[in-house]
């Protein structure tokens, strides 16, 4: 005769955690589900489990699920953004800078967990304040950008905010087009394509004489 099988022990809730880490591991909890359901279908219950928590310490910190998902969103455009004006400040040398934006975007996008598909495929781009922040995040990388063309080239901010904004779209748009077929081009050849096609645009500008920095 067959014994029995055990039944098997509850899954063990996490260990109390400082404030700061366990806000960290439930956005990242967050994280996980909100990109594998979208927020209408994720459930704060999802989350809890994911986290490995109860509910009740989840609305500790988050007291609503929107909440939440903003938090998590604003974690998220703060990473872009703060990718792409690194690029923008480590360097004099202007054919880096433009590797260095493209290149925040497909680091950004290719990076674990697919959490740019918060920033730029929310299911909740109707609600005022997603938008907002999401819009926000897009202009803030716009200005890093236009910044530099305008103190190099010497057109005005309109000028360089749409030369700039020309230039985060083509990263943007050819990242996510990469990243589905990223076995057939690896990662540093992508990005240096679409760098030597921004920059045989960008570099037909004239630098303004006396300028801050360097053409190349």
């Amino acid at each position: 005769m067959s014994l029995p099988r055990p039944v098997p022990a509850p899954a063990r809730r996490s260990s109390r955690l400082p404030r700061g880490a366990r806000r960290l591991q439930l956005l990242q909890a967050a994280q996980e589900v909100f990109v594998a359901q979208g927020y209408h279908a994720a459930a704060m219950d999802d989350i809890a489990d994911r986290a490995g928590v109860s509910k009740p310490v989840l609305y500790q910190h988050f007291p609503g699920k929107r909440e939440l998902y903003v938090a998590l969103l604003e974690q998220q455009v703060t990473e872009l953004t703060d990718r792409v004006r690194d690029a923008m400040s480590g360097t004099d040398d202007n054919r880096t800078r433009v590797n260095g934006a493209v290149g925040a975007y497909f680091d950004f996008i290719n990076t674990e967990g697919s959490a740019f598909r918060l920033v730029f495929e929310s299911d909740l781009r109707n609600d005022d304040e997603v938008r907002a922040l999401a819009d926000r995040g897009h202009h803030s990388c716009v200005e890093a950008i236009a910044e530099v063309i305008a103190a190099d080239t010497g057109v005005d901010r309109e000028r360089a905010l749409l030369l700039a904004s020309g230039m985060t779209g083509l990263a943007e748009t050819s990242a996510r087009w990469w990243l589905d077929r990223k076995g057939t081009v690896s990662r540093d050849e992508a990005v240096a394509l679409m760098t030597a096609l921004s920059w045989r645009g960008i570099s037909n500008f004239p630098r303004l004489e006396g300028g801050e920095h360097a053409a190349h």
